[in-house]
């Protein structure tokens, strides 16, 4: 089968590796239809994801047809259409019976992380009958890509850590595919004020027709004095870092106000700086997360009553054998205005 491996930091290829086989009894083969590129794919590119090792077949989301499945496996069958978690639990540990799947002794994050991943023709994907998720029939599958990742990283890292609630105040630092997906559901608890924070027009543009109330092109420096203008001196009560770099992390903590949320949801591959000095007496909460995708099913919901479009995320389009392309255009996201690329097999 093709797959797009990881070759090390800033090298990446298209191989031909063999197809996966069952290695246990609650394992599924999947074969998928369609797949994306995350911005975790590019940390991993970077060398930020130690975990992830030259030779792992990259990708953690997609939609497909189950091919085979292990003799535990009672949830599916040969034929299902299925979403995959980016996340696979085994449902059993202590962890995942607290909800935290994501630190999962047996799965969490691995695929395209520690076991080969998604944006190849075939998936190995470990527990399947807690890791994947039945299509529903007559579901549109391009919007249902988005249930494997980013719908659940924005709302559980971002919305639900952030605490955000009527009336509240809310700034999204960065308007990428993971801060419109905590836009578009922060929207569900009705807050009075949702500012997003770009350096990119054209995100920004987006963020408007996606709900948001304002919005912040910090290209000059100054968002954290406009949003103290906004908001009268006082600050957001949730700020949402979905970028994963120190500017935007130290940009929340110069916007949040006394007994706010600071909700990291953006991947870190080098330290920020922690104003302890100015936040110490401010009775702040700094939250930071793994997406459990324990909302899966909720949003699923959501998705297919049209309560969120989740496919108007979708930029881009592309055939697995433009994949290097599609990173191209996925990458070079301030010049071809991507935001997420789907790719079809």
């Amino acid at each position: 089968m093709r797959a797009l491996v990881y070759n090390g930091p800033g090298k990446k290829a298209v191989e031909e590796r063999p197809k996966p086989e069952i290695s246990a009894p609650t394992d599924a083969v999947v074969k998928l239809a369609r797949t994306t590129i995350c911005g975790t794919d590019l940390h991993i590119l970077k060398g930020d994801v130690p975990t992830c090792t030259p030779g792992r077949i990259l990708g953690h989301e997609g939609v497909g047809v189950v091919d085979k499945l292990g003799n535990a496996v009672t949830t599916f069958k040969p034929g299902d259409r299925v979403i995959i978690s980016c996340i696979s639990s085994c449902g059993t540990c202590d962890y995942c019976r607290r909800g935290m799947y994501s630190h999962c002794v047996n799965g969490g994050w691995i695929l395209g992380n520690r076991i080969d991943g998604t944006q190849a023709e075939f998936v190995r994907t470990p527990f399947a009958d807690t890791s994947l998720y039945h299509v529903p029939v007559g579901a549109e599958e391009d919007a249902l890509v988005m249930l494997s990742d980013i719908l659940p990283t924005g709302f559980e890292c971002g919305v639900l850590n952030g605490k955000v609630e009527p009336g509240s105040t809310v700034a999204i630092v960065g308007a990428g595919p993971i801060g419109l997906a905590a836009l578009l559901t922060a929207q569900f608890y009705s807050p009075a004020e949702i500012i997003m924070i770009d350096l990119d027009d054209n995100r920004l543009e987006v963020s408007s027709r996606f709900g948001a109330t304002k919005v912040i092109n910090n290209k000059d420096g100054k968002a954290v004095e406009k949003i103290m203008q906004m908001t009268g001196g006082r600050g957001v009560d949730a700020a949402i870092e979905a970028v994963g770099v120190p500017a935007s992390f130290v940009t929340c903590e110069d916007i949040v106000a006394p007994g706010g949320v600071i909700a990291n949801v953006g991947v870190h591959g080098v330290k920020a700086d922690l104003h302890l000095e100015r936040l110490w007496d401010r009775n702040i909460s700094i939250t930071t997360r793994l997406v459990d995708t324990v909302t899966t099913p909720m949003l699923l919901k959501t998705v297919q009553s049209r309560r969120i479009d989740a496919a108007k995320l979708i930029t881009h389009r592309f055939k697995f054998d433009k994949i290097m392309e599609a990173y191209e255009t996925f990458g070079g996201a301030a010049d071809t205005r991507a935001l997420k690329v789907l790719i079809e097999f």
